[in-house]
């Protein structure tokens, strides 16, 4: 019988998150730092805006961009919010989380061949749907030195004439980092120059705890260059909605489109719904989990460097990135035994790039009673290691 399997797909490994969770999954008493997901409840005004619409018998398919009342409200959430204004009918597309959005943008953007330029440590999916969309990924390798910032001098090291398209994956997963305006425009003036496209994932935009979020689709000329994805997931604590978007130049959009419409269809109708409220009267339960996610953020990084860890204090999203260099073990190594030893599950930083090798994700969408639990237990670990228990 003939091989069944695509080659291309066959190359991919799986991702690096899920493999410490499948065992925590069947541990006792662990407890689990890795998972990148808010622990608030959706808010119940969301969640009875979803309900009714299930009582009032809106089962039925939306519009493949989605549902209109939605696209005005994403719109005009990004110019209250980001000053950058798009066209609800020609410009926004409501897909399935930001992972579709990601996904079909790099589809409809690439040809064989074409180099996508992906800061690292960043979220899994960026390299293997590069790779899925016939490009080719390089890797732009983020240093703790610079605050894990994209720099302009890293982006003119790595561009070719078979560079096309750069992802901004700013507040970053795994390292907490964002991108200041000041960054930005440079950044913005060197993607000019170089006649290249962004595509600018901006899921944790409203988890920013210094000054406020920007996008680069709000500097001069980089709308019509710039993918900007964004989602409920993170911001509304809306993860098992799948909700995202995407927000676009026509002619792309209308590509991209073209793919969901075939794979997709639409979004779910319920959740879409659902977001509607959230956008119109969600602001309260933002501000409400930040102020929350910045309390947790400050305490666990003061914690982990009282033992002794090496820790960049991010000012985004809601992970941190710390060192673990100094034990001379991998971040594998460090992470099995972590799970062995203390059933406390962190995430190798090499989950997200061969650059997070030395580094550990923790995930502090957690309540701080589980990250006092969990912090109790790595202290412990880290004293054997230091020959002090």
């Amino acid at each position: 019988m003939r091989n069944p399997l695509s080659d291309t797909i066959v190359t991919i490994p799986p991702s690096g998150i899920r493999k410490f969770f499948d065992i925590v999954s069947e541990m006792k008493d662990a407890i689990s730092l890795g998972v990148g997901e808010p622990d608030f409840d959706t808010p119940w005004h969301i969640r009875d805006e979803g309900i009714y619409s299930l009582e009032k018998g809106r089962t039925f398919y939306t519009s493949n961009t989605g549902l209109k009342e939605l696209k005005i409200e994403i719109c005009r959430y990004l110019k209250r919010r980001f000053d950058v204004s798009y066209d609800y009918n020609t410009e926004v597309l409501v897909t399935v989380g930001g992972s579709e959005a990601i996904d079909i943008a790099l589809r409809a953007m690439l040809n064989p061949g074409d180099e996508v330029l992906i800061p690292q440590p960043s979220y899994v999916s960026y390299t293997p749907c590069t790779i899925l969309a016939g490009g080719v990924p390089v890797t732009i390798e983020l240093e703790e030195k610079d605050q894990f910032r994209l720099t302009k001098e890293k982006l003119l090291e790595k561009i070719t004439p078979k560079t096309k398209v750069l992802i901004l994956p700013f507040p970053n997963n795994p390292t907490g980092s964002i991108m200041e305006p000041r960054d930005l425009a440079e950044i913005a003036k060197v993607v000019e120059e170089h006649d290249l496209f962004i595509i600018s994932d901006e899921i944790y935009s409203e988890l920013t705890y210094i000054g406020d979020h920007c996008t680069i689709a709000a500097f001069p000329g980089m709308k019509e260059r710039t993918v900007l994805i964004n989602g409920f997931s993170k911001s509304y604590a809306m993860t098992g909605w799948r909700l995202g978007y995407a927000c676009a130049p026509e002619i792309i959009l209308k590509q991209m489109l073209k793919i969901h419409q075939f794979a997709i269809m639409c979004a779910p109708t319920t959740s879409q719904y659902a977001a509607v409220e959230a956008l119109r009267n969600g602001d309260p339960d933002v501000k409400t989990m930040r102020e929350a996610y910045d309390q947790r953020r400050k305490y666990l990084v003061k914690a982990l460097r009282d033992m002794g860890f090496d820790c960049y204090e991010p000012q985004g999203a809601f992970y941190v990135f710390p060192s673990i260099k100094r034990f001379n073990m991998t971040s594998d190594e460090f992470a099995l035994r972590l799970l062995e030893e203390e059933k406390v599950a962190v995430v190798p930083g090499t989950a997200f790039g061969d650059c997070g090798e030395g580094y550990l994700r923790i995930s502090y969408a957690y309540s701080l009673e589980d990250l006092k639990r969990a912090l109790e237990r790595i202290e412990r670990f880290v004293k054997r290691l230091d020959g002090k228990e």
